[in-house]
């Protein structure tokens, strides 16, 4: 099972595909789309990044970090428009999506809901034997998919919901 993990961003989307086997988390991909021009151009740029990694990995689900009430709310329209296009991506080729929250994300990764990004980078690379460290985007996303790993697996803390 490949599950595509998606950390949205109108500048910068980090994705991560990781694969089920074994019940063990192994290393597919990942990278950042990065998007730059007019906020349509952003989107679009968005939008053909997860439709070419949709394509060529084929996962079976995308796991995509859940909006959280920003303290600016222009900023948090932008990171809802990132999130819609990823949305529409997987619409596109039937896969199902699961939101899980900041907290949920870390905490099923680090073991800690407040973890900073370093300590997700690090987990990352331990979690998955990576020989160097994924860029933030990259380990936010790739966190996410391995969330959504251990929420199917029943390995999620209680009280979760997606």
């Amino acid at each position: 099972m490949r599950i595509l993990g998606i950390d949205p961003g109108s500048v910068r989307t980090g994705f991560g595909v990781i694969e089920e086997r074994r019940a063990q988390a192994c290393y597919v991909v990942c990278g950042v789309i990065a998007s730059k021009g007019t906020v349509p151009e952003r989107l679009a740029a968005i939008f053909a990044g997860i439709d070419e990694v949709i394509e060529t990995y084929q996962p079976v689900a995308m796991a995509v970090e859940r909006v959280f009430l920003a303290r600016n709310p222009d900023s948090a329209l932008k990171l809802g428009q990132a999130r819609g296009v990823a949305l529409v991506a997987a619409a596109r080729h039937g896969i199902a999506v699961f939101e899980y929250t900041a907290l949920q994300i870390k905490k099923a990764c680090v073991g800690v809901g407040h973890a900073d990004k370093a300590q997700v980078q690090h987990m990352m690379r331990v979690l998955l034997g990576l020989s160097v460290v994924p860029s933030r985007d990259a380990a936010d996303a790739l966190a996410c998919a391995i969330c959504h790993l251990h929420h199917q697996a029943g390995l999620a803390p209680t009280g979760w919901h997606s």
